[in-house]
């Protein structure tokens, strides 16, 4: 059994499927001088798209970085697994301190 389509008419999940799936960028720039002299200098940019496919394109050209913080602001390797080390010796002398405290009292 085939499926038919009806001729001429698309529906709104159409539409939004199509749209979420290539997605919309409205990209607005408005500048009011006077006289030369800037007073009000607006810029907009809506995107319409899902998450995947807003994130596959605006790391494709360079418009978000694949992580949330900025590149200074990386720990290294190395500092990552520092503190990793560090806070499980201060999560074990926590438990420590805990069961030592419970032998005293009980």
């Amino acid at each position: 059994m085939a499926v038919e389509r009806a001729a001429g008419g698309t529906s709104l999940i159409d539409v939004l499927d199509r749209v979420l799936d290539k997605g919309i960028v409205i990209d607005a720039w408005v500048r009011v001088s006077l006289v030369g002299i800037d007073l009000i200098t607006v810029e907009a940019r809506v995107v319409v798209a899902s998450i995947d496919t807003y994130l596959k394109y605006s790391e494709a050209v360079g418009q978000v970085a694949p992580v949330s913080r900025p590149a200074g602001e990386l720990p290294s390797h190395q500092d990552v697994i520092a503190e990793n080390i560090a806070l499980r010796a201060e999560l074990a002398a926590s438990k420590g301190t805990r069961a030592r405290r419970r032998t005293k009292e009980g």
